[in-house]
């Protein structure tokens, strides 16, 4: 079923305790439609670039089946540009830049191939800018997913509390919650993010691992442990391109596939967090996607006898 992602495509500078990448690719919705593209192959791309951006990467991004029709190239312009640093936790980072250049003026504008797409991913950017989005869909999408940042709920909450009114699914971290929420307690967080409008609440924990709500229900995906863990950088993306990824190829909206659907984006971020940039959700085969969500089966599959 077809997929459109909305979020930045841009250069970032890394450095974490295992090393320095300058100018490689990221961007949210980069890292989101990679991921998804090993689960669909109808994916589509809102975002803007300065034509800055190498062209062998936007050939590599049509040759996973992501339509480009959707993606501004602006003469002239610079790319989206954000640099930071991890510390030795690799939890903790400290943005040394960001600079917004095309996305100073960005406008989306949905061709009318996207218009009719039937699950819709919105990558962290502005909410007037999601908003703008979904503006633009005659038909609304059979699920609408969102994500965003302790920023936009600092400079732009009400625009965002009247998009998280229009979506189904917020992915948020644990802090970002608390604080949308004014809860400690991430069930009651969870409640209160429920009357503001989604039915389902994905709180990523990073190394700790990942929350589903929906209503009462509540489901627990622990992270992988690894032996390394070389840069986080757009883990939390990749992870949702996977989830909304594997619920497209599916079509069930059940909660027992989005259980499913939360171990697959799992899974897929602990790829991506192995290598620098997007280079390690390369070449990946349906082989060591299977044999990853395996590792994460193994972690919760116990065999117990409840005693009266």
């Amino acid at each position: 079923m077809s997929l459109l992602a909305v979020g930045t495509v841009a250069f970032d500078d890394i450095e974490t305790p295992y090393g320095r990448a300058e100018r490689v690719i990221g961007g949210a919705a980069t890292y989101i439609t990679l991921a998804a593209s090993y689960f669909t192959d109808d994916l589509k791309i809102v975002s803007v670039i300065g034509d800055d951006f190498p062209q062998t990467e936007l050939d590599y991004m049509q040759s996973r089946g992501i339509d480009l029709s959707g993606l501004q190239v602006k003469n002239g312009g610079k790319s989206f540009f954000w640099a930071g640093r991890y510390h030795k936790n690799m939890n903790d980072r400290d943005t040394l830049d960001t600079q917004l250049n095309v996305l100073t003026t960005f406008d989306p504008v949905l061709p009318e191939s996207y218009k009719n797409t039937e699950y819709l991913m919105l990558g962290n950017l502005t909410p007037a800018v999601q908003m703008r989005v979904l503006e633009q869909l005659p038909v609304r999408p059979k699920l609408v997913a969102l994500d965003t940042m302790n920023f936009w709920m600092n400079v732009a909450l009400e625009e965002l509390l009247e998009v998280l009114k229009k979506i189904d699914i917020l992915t948020i971290n644990d802090e970002e919650a608390r604080q949308l929420s004014g809860e400690h307690s991430l069930v009651k967080a969870a409640r209160k993010i429920f009357e503001m409008g989604p039915k389902y609440l994905v709180i990523k924990k990073g190394e700790h691992g990942a929350l589903l709500f929906s209503g009462d229900d509540v489901f627990f995906a622990p992270a992988l442990p690894l032996a390394e863990v070389v840069d986080p950088t757009g883990a939390g993306d990749t992870f949702a391109g996977g989830f909304i990824g594997y619920l497209a190829s599916t079509g069930d909206l059940s909660f027992d596939n989005m259980k499913r659907a939360v171990i697959y984006g799992s899974a897929m971020a602990s790829f991506c967090v192995e290598k620098f940039s997007i280079e390690r959700l390369k070449g990946l085969s349906k082989e060591d996607i299977n044999k990853r969500v395996a590792q994460f089966a193994r972690l919760v599959n116990f065999d117990y006898e409840i005693e009266l």
